[in-house]
């Protein structure tokens, strides 16, 4: 054979590169599908082997916070510019990132809001007596049947009132013993065991830890929750006294540490070991608070984001500077943003409900403390739990010191603005919180 004769033509040239691109692909493609299959049984193995390995996933392990040294905090707490920490709203604003999702069960059209009438309000949630009645019979169940068993004990146990000298506390220790019994029977009456449950990390993210004395605190904004963070610094050996901590260190100086900060194994630890305290409100008393301190006063976090939404929504005709700025919401604005369930922004931990806030019926409270006789309440505790002679429940106004104290009848200033219906629909959202702390029905 010549060598011309063994060149092969143009046709049959590409036919092989063509044959041969083909093939080459077909092999790239399943090496590629091989290596992902075997990348992809690595990594379930690794997750079953974390899953089987004692405490379940990794992902319910956190690392404490690295935490300064007691001198650090100590100067921190007294020498800071408040200038140098980002506005306490921002901070917030993370909060209440958990709490966004939540809804309630009340709808406002745009009739109801726009001309306030009970009748055009009943038309878009059905009648507020009727649903009033049927959450008297359901609506507690319809909470906590989500809620399961967890490991610590449901039934409470005796505090420990060795450390408590002094006799003038024997009416406060009777208070506190029909508070706790009250909520014991509400949790066993409506508690339940059910297949769903929160999430453990979420359930005691607003729980405050302090070691040395063994305290846990779950933390309701507009409860005195600010003087309350102030005495676990003092406890914790971070300030020599209340009264020398800024409203800065408090809320955003990250010297406290929460309970979902550790691993399962020390959160179940000290929900068993510890005295767990709860400080609660008037729930219609707490709303008022929580909307003077928020709306009725300059706010960087809550006029931008809560303010805006709720006019633009809530009030026909808005103008444009309310628009843009989101200051000046009136009352009755704010409680139909309350009331609708499809609220143009997420729910807050300053007007949350305290059963969503604290979980009183998974979480078995040892102390139930209330604002209305909170110094009272608080001296008792720290007396029971032995903390310094000379340490005392701080009385004075966290913030907004020459606003008059939000009380009774500065509640029902603010009342009078709205129809009966939607008084009534605010007990209703807040029936549990009434009812599980044995708070009066408020005047409606």
């Amino acid at each position: 054979m010549q060598p011309f004769e063994m060149v092969m033509n143009p046709k049959q040239v590409f036919l092989s590169v063509l044959i041969f691109g083909v093939a080459g692909l077909l092999l790239f493609m399943y090496l590629q599908v091989w290596i992902e299959e075997q990348h992809t049984g690595r990594v379930e193995k690794r997750r079953e082997q974390k899953v089987t390995s004692g405490w379940g996933p990794m992902k319910y392990l956190r690392p404490a916070p690295r935490i300064m040294s007691t001198e650090k905090i100590q100067e921190h707490i007294t020498n800071q510019n408040p200038k140098s920490h980002m506005p306490e709203d921002v901070r917030e604003e993370k909060e209440n990132l958990l709490l966004n999702s939540e809804r309630s069960t009340r709808v406002f059209t745009k009739t109801s809001y726009s001309q306030g009438g009970d009748q055009a309000l009943s038309k878009s949630t059905g009648s507020p007596t009727e649903k009033w009645r049927i959450e008297k019979h359901q609506g507690a169940k319809t909470v906590f049947n989500k809620f399961s068993n967890m490991h610590w004990p449901v039934d409470i146990h005796p505090l420990n009132k060795s450390l408590v000298k002094d006799n003038k506390w024997k009416k406060t220790d009777e208070i506190q013993e029909k508070r706790r019994s009250f909520l014991q029977e509400f949790c066993k009456k409506y508690g339940g065991v059910s297949r769903h449950q929160p999430h453990l990390f979420h359930m005691v993210s607003r729980i405050y830890v302090e070691d040395k004395h063994k305290i846990l605190y779950c933390e309701v904004p507009k409860a005195g929750c600010s003087n309350w963070k102030r005495i676990l610094m003092v406890l914790n050996g971070l300030a020599s006294s209340a009264y020398n901590i800024s409203h800065d260190a408090v809320h955003y100086g990250k010297h406290l540490k929460k309970l979902d900060s550790f691993d399962l194994k020390g959160i179940y630890t000290r929900l068993n070991t510890y005295t767990k305290a709860v400080f609660v409100r008037d729930p219609m008393e707490r709303l008022v608070s929580a909307f003077r301190d928020k709306f009725e006063h300059p706010n960087s976090y809550y006029h931008p984001v809560f303010g805006k939404a709720i006019i633009k929504k809530y009030r026909p005709n808005a103008c444009e500077e309310a628009l843009i700025n989101g200051s000046g919401v009136r009352f009755k604005e704010f409680i139909h943003y309350l009331l609708d369930s499809h609220r143009p922004v997420g729910m807050d931990i300053h007007w949350e409900k305290v059963s969503k806030l604290c979980y009183p019926c998974l979480i078995n409270y040892d102390f139930v403390g209330k604002f209305e006789t909170l110094e009272e309440d608080a001296n008792y505790f720290l007396q029971m739990i032995g903390a310094p002679k000379e340490l005392k429940f701080p009385n004075f106004k966290d913030r907004h010191s020459s606003d008059e104290r939000t009380n009774a009848q500065v509640v029902r200033q603010y009342l009078k603005d709205l129809t009966r219906t939607e008084r009534q629909l605010i007990y209703d959202f807040y029936y549990l919180d009434y009812l599980m702390f044995n708070y009066t029905t408020p005047f409606l």
